[in-house]
């Protein structure tokens, strides 16, 4: 579960992060790496795609800055995921919810902008 957040850290599980991270069931990985950083492509979620999960929750960041495009969001719901794209803040709220009701879940989120 994601424990707390604030700009640019995330507690997760008890471990804190400082860079952006994916997170797909229990796994995290730590700096995620962007092409471009304010906008969002489908070879940055490499890890996610070929995953087995249902929703994939989207942090665009503190003030909402990194852009996910149509594009992306239509590749991910063609592949049987769920898209649902929101600040970091309300995204980690969002993640926690659905993790905990058993959903298979995975989270891509940007800690700072």
């Amino acid at each position: 579960m994601i424990e707390s957040y604030k700009f640019g850290k995330i507690v997760i599980n008890g471990k804190s992060y400082s860079s952006d991270v994916i997170i797909i069931g229990d796994y995290v990985k730590a700096d995620w790496w962007r092409r471009e950083g304010h906008r969002l492509h489908i070879e940055d979620l490499g890890d996610v795609i070929d995953k087995d999960i249902e929703v994939l929750v989207i942090g665009t960041g503190y003030f909402g800055l990194m852009k996910v495009p149509e594009d992306v969001k239509r590749f991910l719901t063609e592949k049987g995921i769920e898209v649902i794209a929101q600040k970091t803040a309300e995204a980690c709220k969002t993640f926690n919810k659905l993790k905990a009701s058993g959903k298979k879940i995975a989270a891509a989120l940007h800690l700072t902008c």
